[in-house]
């Protein structure tokens, strides 16, 4: 049937996926709707007669990037006729404005609509526009990867209701959302099976909260257990919120030798004035305690800060500031406060100047540069199992990730092995860590696992 369609709609359709791996996961079960329906999937705009742009609008940061890459496909609409359909966070948040706002865009769409995107197509070849959004969360029904076949993010959940004051997910997004365990269980067995995924990363607005929605009560655990049936050899947990790591489940996640002793926790600051305003409902004390009983478990730890909150002061930023300095994390990214409309944050007096947020940045990741840059030299001497990824030919040697690396956020390991090893991507290895190279360990193959 596939084929048939193939035969008798030969269209092209490329997928420009900005912003996170969640959205990521939204543009590959895209995919998998478009591949369903018989379009010719490419992999560049150029070659694409639909050009489909997934977009963030999380931050003023991503709002720009989307609309870059809307004109960009625009480009290719007005020098050879492509058609350009936006959907992801900016339609979601802008729904009733959308297509006045881009008068280059044929269609636009909302997160819960792929299953109707031959449709929508249709109508834009019919010199239709249509604006299409459902409240309605659609159940995936496939993917199609869009990351080496030997790891893949699973969305467990969309939505969020931590409603941290800053933050525009829960406008976007709505409320939590958790997918069933027998839903990702299956799609994460059809991910071994298909492609042969050996590394499983959960990701959700909150991945803690999961199944309070659908259970009556977090249940993580649950879930990881039963993920860790499917034939995946590690799973990786990013995006914990720091109150709900009770010790309950950072007992069982370290107990669990499917899990890696990795957790992205993210803290967003540490001075308890600034927390309170965030809507965060933890202080600097608790994430102290946090991050002292992750590490004596053995856990590697990442986490984001945000820097120029509404009434930050100087002393809250030397608050902040001290704490990093004085924190055993691993990995962390830095950013500065957005000031987002629809957002209690963004009513707040006492917003703090753009020239201030930038300096304070900018001494943030230093700060925050040095601390991950003496992390990455405790592991020297150390022996550590690491997956196997690629060349880097300008080095003129491999490169992988240990447990205690996330890819594409975090550094990597550079390995050299002797002439007779040839090492197969998405294999374990035994490297032995010899050094660093600012974030990143190098050392030298041992042997297979």
């Amino acid at each position: 049937m596939k084929e048939e369609n193939a035969k008798n709609n030969p269209v092209s359709v490329g997928v420009i996926s900005l912003g996170c791996d969640k959205n990521r996961v939204d543009s590959e079960n895209l995919l998998a709707y478009l591949a369903n329906a018989g379009y010719r999937i490419t992999g560049t705009a150029a070659e694409a007669d639909v050009i489909i742009i997934n977009t963030c609008a999380f931050t003023k940061d991503a709002k720009e990037e989307a609309v870059a890459g809307i004109l960009e496909a625009a480009a290719e609409k007005k020098s050879r006729g492509a058609k350009v359909i936006v959907t992801g966070c900016l339609p979601e948040r802008y729904r009733s404005e959308i297509l006045e706002g881009f008068p280059e865009a044929d269609a636009a769409i909302g997160i819960n609509d792929y299953e109707g995107i031959d449709g929508i197509i249709r109508s834009c070849f019919k010199g239709e526009r249509p604006a299409v959004f459902s409240d309605k969360a659609a159940e995936a029904s496939g993917r199609i990867l869009t990351t080496p076949p030997h790891y893949a993010y699973l969305k467990i959940s969309d939505g969020c209701d931590n409603r941290c004051t800053f933050c525009a997910i829960p406008n976007i997004r709505g409320k939590y959302r958790s997918r069933s365990i027998e839903s990702l269980a299956a799609e994460t067995e059809g991910l071994v099976l298909e492609y042969g995924v050996k590394e499983l990363i959960l990701v959700a607005q909150d991945t803690t909260r999961y199944g309070s929605d659908l259970y009556g009560e977090p249940s993580l655990e649950r879930l990881v257990e039963r993920l860790s049936q499917t034939g995946v050899e590690w799973i990786r947990i990013l995006y914990a919120y720091p109150e709900m790591l009770d010790d309950k489940l950072i007992e069982y996640l370290a107990s669990n030798p499917t899990v890696v002793k990795y957790l992205d926790v993210p803290l967003q600051h540490a001075s308890n004035g600034v927390l309170k305003r965030m809507g965060r409902r933890n202080d600097k004390q608790y994430a102290a305690a946090l991050i002292k009983k992750l590490k004596s478990k053995g856990f590697a730890v990442r986490t984001t800060f945000i820097t120029g909150f509404p009434g930050e002061t100087e002393e809250d930023f030397a608050e902040l500031l001290a704490f990093i300095n004085e924190s055993e994390i691993d990995y962390a990214g830095f950013f500065s406060y957005s000031k987002e409309e629809g957002t209690p944050a963004a009513r707040l007096k006492e917003q703090v100047p753009a020239r201030i947020k930038a300096a304070r940045l900018k001494q943030l990741q230093a700060a925050g540069s040095a601390v991950m840059e003496r992390r990455a030299k405790a592991y020297v001497g150390k022996t550590l199992t690491v997956i196997y990824e690629g060349v880097d030919f300008d080095r003129g040697v491999f490169y992988g990730r240990s447990r205690y690396q996330a890819p594409e956020i975090d550094s990597v390991v550079y390995f050299t092995a002797d002439n007779e090893t040839v090492p197969e991507v998405g294999c374990f290895y035994e490297v032995a860590i010899t050094g660093t190279d600012g974030l990143d360990l190098t050392g030298v193959l041992r042997k297979e696992i």
